[in-house]
């Protein structure tokens, strides 16, 4: 049981952080340098996993 809920938090942890990204990615306004970072460290997080 517990690791069917350990799963399910990994999952919904990696859903929000491509949310993020999506929304980050979708703006179509120069992002400021914080969002800039935090979009590489989410791709790499992401693509890494």
């Amino acid at each position: 049981m517990w690791s069917i809920k350990k799963h399910d938090l990994v999952m919904k942890e990696r859903l929000s952080k491509m949310k993020l990204l999506d929304s980050l990615i979708a703006k179509q306004d120069p992002l400021p340098d914080y969002e800039e970072a935090l979009k590489k460290k989410l791709i790499n997080k992401l693509m890494s996993d």
